[in-house]
């Protein structure tokens, strides 16, 4: 009796060690240090995921340590990575449609971004993420503005003659037509180029601004104030397959941590741009802000540089998309 009892006991514990062995893990991959506002959506999504005791872990992967920061989109496609917070604008070189969503002056503020996260635009770009096996998690919009070690960029004279980057395709057409030189990088390469003088200048979230330190780097800095230019959507996908194989507990789980961190990313949005003007204000950089008059000259200088070649290159749907997006309020 003392034997089959001790046996149960050890069966028992082998099962168990055995389910927990058995537990599915995720992987997700990002380019950010842990302080980052995005380091931060993903690890409360993996938080509760694990409270819901669904027999489901996310491994999360910072600082470009699984993938590089422009390479990650393509391994989620094809279920070598199962999930990441990524810039889509990344992969405007691979689904053209993308592009609009680091498109200047098609974000009015973070309000207006949450909406069109939940309009029809974002139902056309969530179809064409489906057909690379992609969905969405967690949907958010960071705003930026203008970093320059030169003279200050608040309106479109400013950027002449200057080497910039830009983040996305559609405004470095914009700043090309403005005179700038372009130099295209992700945000985790512009502190070197920077240092370097690979750089005169910058457009990046104001995260990015204050997560990379960019105020050691720069002697003026335009934030995202009353007038934003630059808004990035930056959502939280998965590879659509791996989350069709979890089971409906883990789906549901996924699903329900996605919201809550939706919430957060949206309220933390919005503080980070004055935690950034803050930040530059504090380490003695110049603050320069932008008018109405330097948005309006901005926006009119996008009408006939980047919305147009944005058409262009997807002529036969492309205007269709930019007219979802300019008709939400």
């Amino acid at each position: 009796m003392k034997y089959a009892l001790m046996g149960a006991v050890a069966a028992l514990a082998t099962t168990a060690i055995s389910s927990a062995a058995f537990a599915e893990t995720l992987k997700l991959s990002h380019q950010w240090a842990d302080g980052d506002v995005r380091h931060q959506v993903a690890q409360m999504v993996a938080d509760d995921v694990a409270a819901a005791g669904v027999d489901l872990e996310i491994q999360i992967f910072p600082n470009q340590t699984l993938f590089k920061a422009r390479e990650q989109y393509t391994p989620l496609s094809r279920g070598q990575l199962d999930m990441t917070i990524l810039p889509l604008s990344y992969a405007g070189g691979q689904q053209p449609a993308y592009n609009l969503t680091l498109m200047p002056g098609l974000v009015k503020n973070h309000d207006h971004g949450a909406r069109l996260s939940a309009s029809p635009f974002m139902e056309e770009i969530e179809k064409v993420m489906a057909g690379d096996d992609v969905i969405t998690l967690v949907h958010g919009y960071l705003a930026g503005g203008f970093g320059s070690n030169k003279d200050c960029i608040t309106n479109p004279d400013d950027v002449n003659g200057v080497t910039i980057r830009a983040a996305g395709k559609s405004f470095e057409q914009m700043l090309a037509s403005a005179g700038a030189s372009i130099s295209s990088m992700a945000s985790s390469e512009i502190y070197p180029a920077l240092q370097t003088g690979v750089l005169d200048a910058t457009n990046t979230s104001s995260e990015s601004f204050v997560s990379y330190r960019l105020y050691e780097q720069l002697t003026c800095y335009t934030p995202a104030g009353d007038f934003a230019l630059w808004f990035m959507y930056q959502p939280l996908m998965m590879n659509k397959t791996t989350f069709d194989s979890l089971s409906a507990e883990q789906q549901t789980a996924l699903v329900e941590a996605g919201k809550k961190a939706e919430a957060f990313y949206l309220e933390q949005a919005k503080l980070g741009d004055q935690i950034a003007a803050d930040a530059f204000s504090n380490a003695g950089v110049e603050l320069a802000q932008m008018t109405e008059e330097d948005f309006n000259a901005w926006v009119a200088l996008a009408k006939t540089t980047s919305y147009p070649a944005f058409v262009e290159e997807m002529p036969d749907d492309g205007q269709r998309l930019l007219d979802l997006a300019l008709a939400v309020e």
